[in-house]
């Protein structure tokens, strides 16, 4: 047990709430391990890469959607396939982000490091 490898963030939830910020911190950490092509259309990847970067994309999602995509087998599939399922979540964090910036004032807030915080949830 002392060899699984700690999850680098958080892992993808089955309501696909983090999905966005999930996207990014996948790409930069398959960046980072010069994986990042595996997930990219018209990739020439080896097995060994395709294997290592699915193994890390399943370490990432939730338990439950572990066993949705059980019989995938390539990183690029995955990939898209969860895209196809939460992208749609723009459409929705987008319009609200925007109604939460024209309500946000100043004056409701107590202390200015309050109001940070809520400005940059907004923002985020």
């Amino acid at each position: 047990m002392a060899n699984i490898e700690n999850r680098k963030f958080i892992a993808l939830d089955i309501s696909g709430k983090n999905y966005l910020s999930w996207v990014l911190d996948v790409k930069l950490h398959l960046s980072a391990k010069k994986l990042r092509h595996t997930i990219d259309e018209d990739n020439a990847t080896s097995n060994e890469e395709r294997a290592t970067a699915l193994i890390f994309l399943r370490h990432h999602i939730d338990d439950g959607m572990k066993y949705e995509y059980l019989t995938v087998e390539n990183p690029l599939e995955l990939w898209q396939n969860l895209n196809d399922k939460f992208e749609h979540l723009k459409a929705i964090v987008l319009p609200k982000a925007l109604n939460d910036w024209s309500q946000l004032r100043f004056q409701d807030f107590k202390t200015v490091s309050e109001y940070n915080s809520t400005l940059f949830k907004i923002v985020s």
